[in-house]
């Protein structure tokens, strides 16, 4: 196999030409780029590496089978912009399998979730009411995350019901500020068949470390509960206000 330097005059060369590819390609289908742009240097990188060894611009995200031209041709090596990237990928999800090729709407999509991660993450300022709306959509949540969805419900732009599973005495030693109700997993049985009227209700749940709200999130989610989430590293993880 032939090796690569990155820092040739040959691949340099090469990249170039591979990034006016890439800007034709958005420019013919209406795509754009990916706000990652980690993505898109690392796809067009695989593509100028690709054009390099095989003569031919093979996705980089997959395998590229074949010693010979021939033996490749036959295997059916997805080509950028291959065809299942433009016939459903893209018409179906809005973005490529290597994630460089966009909808303007996954891109804006994908940007506002990037801001509201930063946002949630960094603390640099409150999340805008978009901005919760769609990361209480999620399913697994970490710390920092739930802490922020809190803040903006305090401010009505969110509404969503913080779920405590673990038991009565562990509430009691200390439970996240802002839990609206305590459902033991030990009495999963007898609540259960209480809030069947509730399966449109935001929810959250925490435990201890993540565990049992885990499992009680899939078997409501089984049972026909929209919209279930859950803080991922449990109570142990977060560094928000706790009631003790």
């Amino acid at each position: 196999m032939q090796n690569i330097d990155i820092n040739s005059p040959e691949f340099q060369a090469e990249l170039e030409k591979t990034w006016s590819f890439i800007e034709k390609v958005d420019k013919q289908f209406g795509f754009i780029q990916n706000p990652d742009s980690e993505v898109n240097e690392g796809v067009a990188m695989g593509l100028a590496r690709n054009r390099l060894i095989y003569g031919k611009r093979y996705c980089p995200c997959f395998m590229v089978v074949g010693e010979t031209p021939e033996e490749r041709k036959s295997a059916d090596n997805r080509i950028c912009p291959c065809k299942p990237a433009l016939k459903k990928e893209i018409p179906e999800n809005g973005v490529c399998h290597c994630g460089i090729f966009c909808t303007p709407e996954y891109a804006r999509s994908k940007q506002m979730e990037k801001d509201m991660q930063e946002a949630a993450h960094q603390h640099s300022r409150g999340l805008t009411q978009d901005e919760a709306q769609m990361l209480v959509e999620k399913e697994q949540l970490d710390a920092d995350e739930l802490e922020s969805l809190l803040e903006a419900r305090e401010l009505g732009m969110v509404d969503f019901r913080l779920i405590d599973v673990r038991e009565d005495m562990e509430y009691r030693m200390g439970h996240i500020e802002g839990t609206d109700e305590l459902w033991p997993t030990s009495q999963f049985y007898d609540w259960i068949e209480k809030i069947q009227g509730r399966k449109e209700e935001r929810l959250i749940l925490y435990c201890h470390t993540g565990s049992r709200s885990f499992q009680v999130q899939h078997v409501l989610k089984a049972q026909g509960f929209a919209h279930v989430g859950n803080l991922t590293y449990g109570i142990i993880s977060y560094s928000g206000n706790v009631v003790r």
